[in-house]
């Protein structure tokens, strides 16, 4: 996770030289987590009359087998968990269609797409409280947060964990507050940091890495965490500019690795949906929940590991459950 937290560093000071702050120096303590500067706004519509605040939270590559595995508690108040299908298998183009409006599908059969789309859609009638909701309300930009801070009248936040959703990525579009956390996998912080306002209804965007490689809870030291071997080294000779060879690439894992990191996805799942009763706790009465995964992930199936360059059921099967609070 090196790495991880080098491009982390970088993007908050890049984020930092864009809100006019001098960079921090390269071993200077890292500075508090990115946002995006709060764009200039026009006066915002007043929100529909019985508009309710949303959450979308994302545990990210969590497949839908290793949740039902960890048999969770929190998530069932919600509802049912649903086998669904992301649109991607990586985190970023996963989130590109997530903020769309496309949550994960059902995979129906003998339907035209165009008219899934507009009728998942106008699932959000339901989530939003907002029965007039239309598909034509997100034409031209067809994306959901620009649909709802200027049409709607909502405040639009978000809190992610993965660098590659950062905020200077072209995501940040559409939103009021659009922050990094600080640690890749720590549920329980980025609440600390989620708020709401009385004057208008919040629609908060929430990505979580627990789930995520290496499915390491926040109270487990790095040293523990699982390492993809001689991954660093590899960087280290690119960024030198040194041949790369076939000695030079990670031994893939074998199947008792790949066992111990599946039963590790199980355990980080459990371990998030027992923060959720924080979040629980957290939302204002009548916010309407929905929990998802951007994509799955493959442990060992057929050669495969991870996620990403792969054509696989178990990278595209995730978990997918919302409801108002029972």
């Amino acid at each position: 996770m090196a790495l991880i937290d080098r491009l982390k560093r970088r993007t908050r000071q890049a984020a930092g030289s864009l809100l006019g702050d001098r960079p921090a120096a390269p071993d200077a303590p890292a500075p508090a987590p990115a946002s995006s500067p709060a764009p200039a706004l026009s006066p915002r519509p007043d929100p529909p009359d019985g508009a309710r605040n949303h959450v979308l939270l994302i545990l990210d590559s969590l497949r839908y087998d290793a949740l039902m595995a960890a048999r969770p508690k929190n998530l069932l108040r919600l509802g049912p968990i649903e086998r669904r299908y992301s649109y991607a298998t990586w985190t970023a183009p996963s989130h590109y269609n997530l903020l769309m409006g496309l949550l994960p599908h059902p995979s129906p059969r003998q339907v035209f797409a165009s008219e899934h789309y507009k009728e998942d859609f106008l699932r959000f009638r339901e989530r939003l409280g907002i029965p007039e909701l239309s598909w034509t309300g997100m034409v031209p930009q067809l994306w959901l947060p620009h649909h709802l801070r200027d049409n709607l009248g909502y405040r639009t936040c978000a809190q992610v964990s993965m660098p590659v959703l950062n905020p200077r990525t072209p995501l940040a579009v559409g939103f009021d507050r659009y922050d990094l956390a600080e640690k890749h996998n720590d549920l329980s912080a980025l609440l600390d940091n989620v708020d709401w306002r009385p004057d208008r209804p919040t629609w908060w965007l929430l990505n979580t890495g627990e789930t995520h490689y290496p499915y390491a809870t926040p109270e487990e030291p790095e040293e523990r965490w699982p390492r993809v071997h001689g991954v660093n080294g590899v960087f280290r000779q690119v960024a030198a500019g040194q041949p790369l060879s076939a000695a030079d690439s990670p031994r893939f894992f074998d199947e008792g690795r790949m066992d111990l990191l599946r039963r590790r996805q199980i355990r980080a799942a459990a371990h998030v949906d027992g923060v959720l009763e924080k979040l629980f706790d957290l939302v204002p009465p009548g916010t309407w929940i929905t929990v998802t995964s951007d994509h799955g992930e493959l442990f060992g199936e057929e050669g495969y590991f991870g996620h990403g360059p792969i054509l696989h059921d178990k990278v595209m099967e995730v978990p997918f459950v919302e409801g108002l609070l029972r």
